[in-house]
């Protein structure tokens, strides 16, 4: 199995991470492989749209505190150099908008940047190989010095390379991980993702001494309404039931079991605790007006979800006022009059300026305006926030603590930047995407050799 290529860099995996690292460092004149092993570049950031993340060192701690310190300063401090790095692209990064509420953030067409850094990569004699998979790291005295892929017509080859990154996407579609890193009911979560990121930068980097994220730190996803699988990609934005955060959430006991406001990808979380990860949005006039039919962010196309989940087939239903609600369908587990209830107890509380329970932090209004729309709604996973350990120059750490010498780690195959908490999966393979290209550049250098890592 003669050694086909010499590399400065080699990139497995040509999602957002992978894609950026490639097209940063080839202008930065170094020599690159990138390896994917789907027919296509781009991964699930193709179905995104915006590079979003905490605007300031307080907010991001506000809202990712058990997140690593380092990395969560590095993501901050270098965001806007990531979006300066697209424009330099040629891709256009529309101006900052608030996200979420908490976050900032840029539209850009993500399709058009992937394939813009692809043209990067080739037309400066980078090597794409696609329906290419990694069968392991090569180490040598413990230092990361390439990888044996095998092509789709089943042929191996050994790419050498002083720096290798792994930018898979992710274990999100592999059951077993899933089952054991993220949750024990995980592997029945709908994939809101790329079906091609199942684990391979996970095992490769754990085979070759890798330290992993702590355990529970949860996943991110959205809320979708339940019985209506996602046929296409669209879906994953369609689908997704981002207004929870002004509705009701209750659980198959008919309780409220946290607060919804600070988001969906938290109350995501929340729900696959609970018994059957099943719940029953309920929304009023005036969160149908001014969120379900509405756009989430500004620039985005407006998508009316009561209707689209009817239309699937999904579980909803219309209320002319709160003592309809009291005929919830028996055959979905719930009990009508005890949701009812305790909608009147929510709206009484509020009304009156008291905290309801469990409270809530941002939209504290009743949902007294009807009629009321209800959407049975389950978690959906997207990637998950357990994965390979990383320094903030994207090295790869070991179980000592120490850099894996010669690999590399970016985007979602990472661990430690959040912990049940998610303020931009993009901006971070954008972020760190960088970074390993700036760490390689360093090494492909006799000074970076020589210097410290």
């Amino acid at each position: 199995m003669p050694d086909h290529r010499k590399v400065d860099l080699l990139v497995i995996g040509a999602g957002m991470a992978g894609l950026t690292a490639g097209a940063r460092a080839v202008r930065e004149g170094l020599s690159v492989t990138v390896v994917e092993i789907s027919g296509d570049v781009g991964g699930s950031a193709r179905y995104a749209g915006y590079a979003w993340t905490a605007p300031s060192h307080e907010v991001m701690d506000r809202h990712n505190p058990g997140g690593d310190a380092s990395l969560k300063r590095a993501l901050v401090d270098r965001f806007q150099e990531g979006i300066a790095w697209i424009r330099s692209t040629g891709v256009e990064a529309k101006d900052a908008q608030p996200i979420l509420g908490f976050g900032q953030g840029h539209q850009f067409d993500t399709n058009h940047y992937a394939d813009t850094c692809r043209r990067i990569i080739v037309e400066a004699g980078g090597e794409l190989l696609l329906d290419t998979d990694t069968e392991r790291l090569v180490l040598e005295n413990g230092a990361v010095t390439g990888a044996v892929l095998v092509t789709g017509e089943g042929k191996r080859r050994q790419v050498r390379a002083t720096s290798t990154l792994l930018a898979t996407g992710g274990f999100q579609g592999d059951m077993e991980l899933r089952n054991k890193l993220v949750h024990p009911r995980a592997g029945r979560l709908e994939l809101r993702s790329n079906p091609h990121s199942r684990g391979a930068g996970y095992r490769l980097a754990t085979a070759a001494g890798a330290s992993t994220g702590l355990p529970g730190a949860g996943f991110y996803g959205h809320l979708i309404p339940s019985g209506v699988p996602f046929t296409d990609p669209s879906d994953f934005v369609d689908l997704s039931l981002y207004y929870s955060e002004h509705a009701l959430l209750f659980n198959v006991d008919n309780e409220r079991f946290t607060d919804e406001t600070p988001g969906d990808h938290l109350t995501t979380m929340a729900l696959m605790e609970q018994p059957e990860n099943r719940g029953l949005l309920i929304a009023d006039a005036r969160v149908f007006r001014d969120w379900v039919v509405g756009s989430y962010v500004k620039g985005a196309v407006a998508v009316d979800k009561f209707a689209l989940a009817a239309r699937r087939g999904g579980r909803v239903g219309f209320a002319e006022n709160l003592d309809e609600l009291a005929y919830l369908p028996e055959e979905w587990g719930y009990d009508g009059p005890a949701i009812r209830a305790a909608v009147e107890r929510f709206n009484a509380r509020t009304a009156a300026g008291e905290e309801p329970v469990p409270g809530r932090r941002l939209d504290r209004a009743p949902l007294d305006e009807p009629p009321y729309y209800v959407i049975e709604a389950v978690p959906a996973l997207t990637f998950p926030f357990h994965g390979v350990r990383i320094d903030d120059r994207a090295r790869v750490l070991g179980e000592d603590g120490e850099p894996v010498e010669g690999l590399l780690a970016a985007g979602s195959d990472t661990g430690g930047l959040w912990y049940r908490a998610y303020a931009g999966g993009i901006a971070s393979a954008l972020v760190f995407g960088l970074t390993a290209a700036h760490t390689a550049t360093l090494r492909a250098t006799p000074w970076g050799r020589r210097g410290p890592g």
